[in-house]
């Protein structure tokens, strides 16, 4: 709405000066003819001044109309195909947001070796078997709680919910497929990372283990290296993490069924998505609404008189 604003006092703006201009040119014209004579002989011809200066004033005052009209109208068309490819956005973006749901949501299928084949299962539902390795746990920090209800209510809100931790990342043995993996086990409180203060979450025997396939992410802009000596994982860099724990370069976020009783919170796989397009739809038409009536006023509705 503040563009809307903008936009609408830029324009009162504009038009304000031209008037003006076209004013005072039309006062300085005024001035000048009334110092010369109203008509002059030339070769026998009588050339009039008055009324070739009141030609030249129309006719310039008609060129900055017409400026200005087709400035006017610049405004509402693209404001129109500003506010149509929001809609378009909001549409794939809307699309978007049901595949990822479709995806974490499927029934599990078993977890595939083939690393092509995983390229193209991230955000899937697989189930393994194995073991947990806790001795070689790492943690990607700072992170807070999944909470997918109210991301969904706050997105596009700058701010947090001021309760920070880790999420635990365990080597996982897979007993069927005789290769170790990773496993984001979940979230925990800051107070809570070292292991030693949640023993009793710590899983030992055969397990099953639902999760979601995730690959590999590139550092993004400001966000710290990862300390591998300090243990400090800020991204997911699955070669780097891998080397350091003996698995394969394969992670999974566990679901949240896989919580249990004093140890980290499963379930911790972002699938909200920003979808602010319906208020740019709302701002852009707005525009265009706004700019319309403005043109309709300078113009069509003075033909019509």
């Amino acid at each position: 709405m503040s563009a809307l604003k903008l936009v609408l006092a830029y324009s009162s703006k504009v038009l304000t000066t031209l008037k003006q201009k076209s004013h005072v040119t039309s006062i300085q014209r005024t001035f000048v003819l009334t110092r010369l004579p109203l008509s002059k002989r030339a070769e026998g011809k009588f050339i009039t001044f008055g009324r070739q200066s009141s030609s030249t004033a129309a006719g310039a005052e008609k060129a900055e109309d017409s400026f200005f009209k087709w400035f006017l109208l610049l405004i509402p068309v693209t404001t129109f195909g500003l506010g149509t490819w929001q809609v378009k956005r909001r549409q794939w973006k809307m699309h978007l947001i049901d595949e990822l749901t479709r995806l974490t949501t499927a029934e599990p299928i078993p977890l595939p070796l083939d690393p092509n084949e995983l390229k193209s299962l991230e955000y899937r539902r697989v189930r393994v078997r194995g073991r947990f390795d806790h001795s070689h746990e790492l943690y990607v920090l700072p992170r807070s709680p999944v909470d997918p209800e109210r991301e969904a209510r706050e997105a596009g809100k700058l701010g947090s919910s001021g309760e920070t931790g880790a999420n635990v990342i365990t080597p996982f043995h897979c007993a069927d497929l005789g290769i170790t993996i990773l496993v984001n086990r979940g979230y925990v409180p800051r107070q809570k990372i070292r292991p030693e203060t949640r023993m009793k979450g710590q899983v030992e025997g055969e397990v099953e283990v639902v999760g979601v396939v995730r690959l590999t992410e590139q550092r993004k802009p400001f966000v710290p290296n990862n300390d591998v000596e300090r243990n400090h994982w800020h991204y997911r860099d699955l070669e780097a993490m891998g080397g350091v724990t003996g698995a394969q370069p394969i992670f999974i976020d566990a679901d949240y069924r896989s919580t249990t009783p004093g140890g980290p919170i499963g379930g911790q796989t972002r699938v909200t998505l920003r979808n602010e397009h319906l208020q740019y739809v709302v701002t852009w038409y707005g525009l265009c609404a706004a700019t319309s009536y403005m043109c309709y006023v300078k113009f069509i509705k003075k033909i019509k008189l």
